[in-house]
């Protein structure tokens, strides 16, 4: 699984049939210190995300897992709007105290 900010969107008029009606994600990676990195995924949005928000991406097999992506060509998957994040004891994340970030800043 990946760790990513929602920092755009993927528009497409012609795709394969199994792709219709799924909104395109382009998800920027976070680093443990809640920082951009220079890798991104499109990903099908599973659960409903918005720009800006911290989300949980899968990847391959497992991104045809979510009741929306069975059997579909799909490779990237966001499965969860991410709420809050600690670790080793420490709050490093809290979605409602998060600051709305902006494309490409690091």
């Amino acid at each position: 699984m990946l760790m990513g900010r929602v920092v755009g969107t993927v528009v497409s008029t012609q795709k394969d049939e199994g792709m219709v009606g799924f909104k395109l994600l382009v998800v920027q990676n976070l680093d443990l210190s809640m920082k951009l990195t220079n890798s991104y995924t499109v990903a099908v949005d599973a659960v409903g995300a918005g720009m800006g928000e911290v989300v949980i991406v899968v990847q391959g097999s497992s991104a045809r897992l979510t009741d929306q992506t069975k059997n579909r060509p799909v490779d990237a998957a966001i499965i969860c709007i991410v709420d809050s994040i600690e670790v080793e004891g420490r709050r490093i994340y809290e979605k409602n105290e998060a600051p709305v970030p902006t494309a490409g800043r690091r």
